[in-house]
């Protein structure tokens, strides 16, 4: 993963957003155990996704941009980790709602994709008009998404955690 691959950290971004577009087609022809795993995939690759926004995306451009827009995207990840929390601990033939429970992640995966993708008024779009240096933050996240995607590969990449306070 060359950082030469992404301009800057929202191609990063939204390169990430491709490949689990690209991932949820293949699950929704896949038989089996290749569902399974491609649910698997499909889950890390969102987690490594959600803690590169929330440790070093989102912490940068709140301060920048509509403060509601970064606590809205805080709650849909929560939204999705939920589901991913449930997916990830059921074996597909024990659980009669696994794919459905997929193709709902699907749906709140695609949801909060248009919101930040939004032209002039999405997260992406607003981080543009901001001066953020969002080369030298594209460099940041490729490190930390180099290193969770090695823990991912061991197996031990962390669970989901929630970032809003449940209650």
């Amino acid at each position: 993963m060359a950082t030469d691959e992404f301009t800057d950290a929202i191609a990063l971004l939204k390169a990430d957003h491709r490949k689990v577009e690209d991932l949820f087609a293949k699950f929704e022809s896949a038989k089996g155990q290749r569902k399974q795993q491609l649910a698997t995939q499909i889950c890390n690759e969102l987690t490594i996704h959600m803690m590169l926004e929330e440790e070093i995306f989102y912490p940068t451009v709140e301060r920048e941009i509509e403060e509601d827009d970064v606590a809205e995207a805080y709650v849909e990840h929560d939204g999705c980790k939920v589901l991913m929390r449930d997916i990830l601990s059921q074996e597909q033939a024990e659980d009669d709602y696994y794919d459905a429970k997929v193709k709902v992640l699907q749906e709140e995966v695609e949801h909060h994709v248009k919101e930040e993708e939004a032209p002039s008024k999405g997260i992406f779009a607003q981080t543009r008009q901001t001066d953020i240096d969002l080369v030298a933050m594209r460099d940041q996240m490729l490190a930390r998404k180099q290193e969770l995607m090695r823990q991912a590969e061991d197996g031990v990449l962390p669970p989901p955690e929630m970032h809003v306070v449940e209650g």
